[in-house]
């Protein structure tokens, strides 16, 4: 085989002047090359970055989703038995209902009356207590 490389430049000024000006030209075209790159990796780092801070702050934002939705929960219950423990208060303020709660809890008699506690009624509470917790 032969070697077919039979080109051969010119050493005229006007040859020398194209490939000065082609040599810039190709130098300009990796510059801007390079540049690109490095503009398209710090796009990228920061693309990055702030996916990365979106995404945690979308998980910070569940978190605090179900913690409001916990303390919703908690505020309904603490309101009922807010209203439950003022409606205690307010039957506690009548003398007919405190008169019937001492004598029912504490076997408090009027004068002259005897109390007498009867087995039927404790068991039939037990009984009613023990089937309530076994279900």
């Amino acid at each position: 085989m032969k070697n077919e490389n039979n080109i051969t430049t010119l050493d005229t000024a006007y040859a020398k002047a194209q490939y000065a000006k082609y040599k810039e030209q190709h130098q300009q075209v990796v510059f801007r090359r390079r540049r690109l790159g490095a503009i398209f990796v710090a796009a990228i780092v920061v693309f990055v970055f702030v996916g990365i801070q979106l995404f945690n702050d979308h998980q910070r934002l569940q978190e605090l989703s179900e913690i409001k939705q916990e303390a919703i929960a908690e505020k309904k219950a603490a309101e009922k038995n807010v209203a439950q423990l003022e409606h205690d208060v307010s039957l506690l303020k009548d003398e007919d209902y405190v008169a019937k709660l001492a004598r029912s809890r504490f076997f408090y008699s009027k004068e002259g009356e005897s109390v007498y506690p009867l087995p039927e009624e404790t068991q039939s509470s037990n009984s009613t207590s023990s089937t309530t917790t076994d279900e």
